[in-house]
């Protein structure tokens, strides 16, 4: 399986999303390919999908490991967000 990496610093920008992490709106790169490997897994426990989640964003992203409870939360929401708009389509 071919992975879809950016190409060069100016495709890895045009894939930044910006996320709400405890009241800070943070911009992470590649959030949609995370979210859509994790969804891949089929993983049913919330504390699995977060730590999965913030596992698979630090790959692009710097997250400090003490904020990494916090853009847990804040990716699990997202994934939610995501797969439940999924669902409907």
């Amino acid at each position: 399986m071919k992975e879809d990496k950016p190409c060069c610093a100016a495709e890895a920008l045009r894939r930044i999303r910006q996320v709400d992490v405890g009241g800070v709106v943070v911009g992470l790169s590649m959030l949609d390919k995370v979210i859509a490997d994790v969804e891949a897994l089929g993983l049913a426990s919330e504390v699995r999908l977060s730590d999965e989640l913030v596992k698979r964003t630090k790959v692009y992203n710097y997250i400090p490991k003490s904020a990494e409870k916090m853009y847990g939360e804040a990716l699990l929401a997202v994934y939610r967000n995501e797969v439940k708009n999924h669902d409907k389509a």
